[in-house]
């Protein structure tokens, strides 16, 4: 997040702190020594590193910033204290040998530079003593993963500020060179993947956003401790990715597509047993972009097909699903073998969503180095499966986070009811813990899923939807890096309520209440939108129309569509980070005054539907007094309903309530013969939804009259209400 510049001088008046000494810290004292200009092996290893301090004195003045390349606009400073600390961490153990300074006017007078493999036990490298502020370079010598200046005394009253804390050295012979072959090495349950001969754990996420904003989004990525991105498909759009995420120093698993992809649900059925054309074009296809990008630095391997074990079962069944599964998972493997022909430096896996797709490759694909995996909310199960299953080969969790639409309980609307911010946070968490508990065998993960989509979905699984970080982005950090100390984290929402939740009246208010609390106490703005995913398969997030009653309270109106709708609270700091709750609402028609004498009344139609979807949809349906049931018309111009209340009856007002098939001009006709009829109310600019009309007047038959459809279906109505 781009930072507001601070001022060069302290903002405000600080006040009187007691002087700590901690003259026992050091074990030596070394006057300050200017090193020499670092040699060509020197690199920079900290800027855009993960920093955490001891504290910070306000806003805008955490670690990171002292580890952000910019030498004079941003800065840390830590509380008016003595014993206070900043430190990065270099994401693996490097060699080091210079650490530069550059002090603001609140400066360390005395302290020390010590690295740790750990970040638990330190050992000092340098000690200085009579600091005089502006740019301290020290020479030193040794390695560590994890770098800090820990403070001992003080130039003054106020605490420590540094503009930049730069630690510089070479890779210490631990991280992976540029190039090198990457390999998975090793025995039975104790396998490793290799980078140029160094071990590497993939600590990766799901690649969302353009090839185009690479660039923007990269540095962000690696700051999280992220070493591997992955993509579904490769192509000539994907050389910018990866020139971008070799320049971050990120590695790539670069993935292939193939039908049926994304499992359950997803469409494109090939016939892998005959359509011999669609598996040489797809092999050709995938050969030419292996030759492109093989010796790219940013390539970790190739990931052949998405879920498609499991996805087979939406094109197929019986003995016929089971030829396709073993087709399929056949030319997986030739498909491995060819890409080995062109590339034996980068391994070859291949992903499901179901474990139950293991035993395929095992049969069919021995030509595949490891297996990949997709598992979300049943993540800690994968490894009792690969034990049960006698598996001989390592995996790779391409997809896992919290649970999943799939996998959650039907709430009391009886739509999935989706995880707490809370929650999904300890998905990440839990699932890593997983894939780290299964030692020598996952090989890492790339957990879902870095993408900016501000949608049904996005706010599920994106860790930044909209740009905005979630508490999911800050458990992925912390699960990489070990701390997410210093950052300013987001608003959490607890207790989220809305009322009344199954009877929302269309048009009409409703009242959502929401616990929230920022744990940096950060002032909180608010948005409400509203999501039409079950109502409409509308997964775009609209903002409500909403007002706020105080306390967390706020009073949203309803849509005009009747169905279920998500409704969300979106808390912003304004600090870049949000926290986002969603509970479901039932929109229903609005209530009516007076008796329904529609209500189970003979009814008859021009037309119905005997069968098609959930048809027959005949007449009487139409005033059952369930919204759930129709009436649904032929497909033509002009239709007609009636209703005969058997006897003359005082009308008051008429509610239609339509299925998405709807009347765009109608008439409302009346009789007391059901002969001679006139009308009392007509309309050309009908939009569906629920109309509510209001009459005064009295007759036996009410009619309407449909002479225009606002859809190419019929006409559908889900309720005639006639109300006295």
């Amino acid at each position: 997040m781009t930072r507001p510049p601070v001022p060069l001088t302290p903002p405000h008046v600080r006040g009187p702190v007691a002087l700590i000494t901690l003259g026992a810290l050091l074990a030596s004292c070394a006057t300050l020594a200017t090193a020499p200009s670092a040699g060509a092996a020197d690199t920079l290893l900290s800027q855009g590193r993960p920093a955490t301090a001891s504290s910070q004195e306000g806003d805008g003045l955490a670690a990171a910033a002292a580890v952000d390349g910019n030498l004079t606009g941003t800065r840390w400073a830590s509380k008016w204290a003595d014993a206070e600390w900043l430190q990065v961490d270099l994401g693996a153990t490097r060699s080091l040998s210079r650490v530069v300074l550059s002090w603001e006017s609140a400066y360390g007078r005395s302290y020390a530079i010590q690295a740790s493999d750990d970040g638990t036990t330190w050992r000092t490298l340098k000690t200085v003593s009579g600091g005089d502020g502006g740019t301290d370079d020290l020479a030193v010598t040794g390695s560590g993963r994890y770098v800090r200046m820990q403070g001992v005394a003080r130039s003054g009253g106020y605490g420590y500020s540094l503009w930049e804390f730069q630690v510089h050295g070479g890779d210490g012979g631990t991280n992976p060179p540029p190039g090198g072959p990457v390999e998975v090495t090793g025995s039975q349950g104790a396998w490793r993947l290799t980078v140029g001969g160094q071990p590497y754990t993939v600590k990766g996420l799901t690649w969302g956003p353009s090839a185009a904003d690479a660039p923007k989004h990269l540095p962000d990525v690696k700051s999280m401790g992220v070493n591997t991105i992955r993509t579904w498909g490769t192509d000539g759009s994907t050389g910018p990715l990866l020139d971008s995420a070799a320049a971050q120093g990120l590695r790539v698993v670069n993935g292939f597509w193939l039908q049926p992809g994304g499992g359950p649900g997803s469409g494109g059925c090939v016939d892998y047993v005959t359509d011999t054309a669609y598996k040489t074009n797809a092999l050709n296809e995938f050969a030419k972009w292996v030759d492109a990008y093989k010796s790219h630095p940013a390539t970790l391997m190739w990931n052949v097909g998405n879920e498609s074990v499991l996805g087979l079962q939406n094109c197929y069944g019986g003995t016929e699903l089971e030829a396709q599964r073993n087709a399929y998972t056949s030319f997986v493997n030739d498909v491995a073998k060819k890409i080995h022909s062109i590339d034996p430096d980068h391994p070859v896996t291949s992903t499901d969503a179901w474990t139950g797709a293991w035993p395929y490759y095992r049969r069919n694909a021995p030509d595949l180095d490891l297996y990949s995996m997709n598992s979300y909310g049943n993540m800690c199960k994968v490894r009792q499966d690969w034990i049960d299953g006698g598996y001989t080969k390592p995996y790779l969790v391409t997809e896992t986070g919290p649970a999943g639409e799939w996998e959650v309980p039907d709430d009391a609307n009886g739509v999935p009811d989706e995880p707490t911010d809370v929650q999904k946070a300890e998905g990440y968490t839990r699932a890593w813990g997983c894939v780290t508990g299964h030692q020598g065998v996952a090989l890492g993960a790339t957990m879902f899923h870095y993408g900016t989509e501000h949608d049904f979905g996005g706010v599920w699984f994106n860790l930044l939807p909209d740009g905005l970080k979630r508490l999911s982005y800050y458990a992925v950090k912390k699960a990489y890096t070990g701390s997410t100390a210093g950052n300013n984290t987001p608003p959490v929402i607890s207790g989220m309520a809305v009322t009344p939740a199954g009877s929302a009246p269309a048009g009409g208010e409703f009242t959502v209440r929401a616990d929230v609390r920022d744990p940096d106490s950060d002032p909180i703005t608010y948005r409400i939108y509203l999501s039409g995913n079950y109502a409409t398969g509308d997964k775009r997030l609209v903002e409500a129309q909403w007002r706020s009653t105080g306390n967390g309270t706020f009073a949203v109106t309803a849509p005009e569509k009747l169905g279920v709708w998500k409704v969300y609270v979106q808390a912003e700091d304004g600090r870049g980070n949000a926290g986002i709750e969603t509970k479901s609402v039932k929109v229903v028609a609005p209530p009516v005054t007076g008796t329904n004498v529609a209500l189970n009344k003979p009814t008859t139609a021009s037309s119905f539907q005997g069968s098609y979807g959930d048809c027959p949809c005949a007449p009487a349906l139409a005033v059952d007094g369930r919204q759930e049931t129709r009436w649904a018309s032929d497909w033509a111009d002009p239709q007609w309903i009636r209703t005969d209340l058997g006897a003359p009856t005082a009308i008051r007002t008429i509610q239609l309530v339509w299925d998405p098939a709807y009347a765009k001009a109608y008439e409302v006709q009346v009789s007391n013969d059901g002969t001679t009829w006139r009308t009392v109310h007509s309309t050309t600019t009908g939009n569906g939804d629920v109309d509510t009309i209001a009459l005064r007047e009295s007759a036996r038959h009410v009619r309407l009259h449909l002479t225009q459809r606002g859809t190419g279906w019929g006409y559908s109505l889900r309720e005639f209400g006639i109300h006295s």
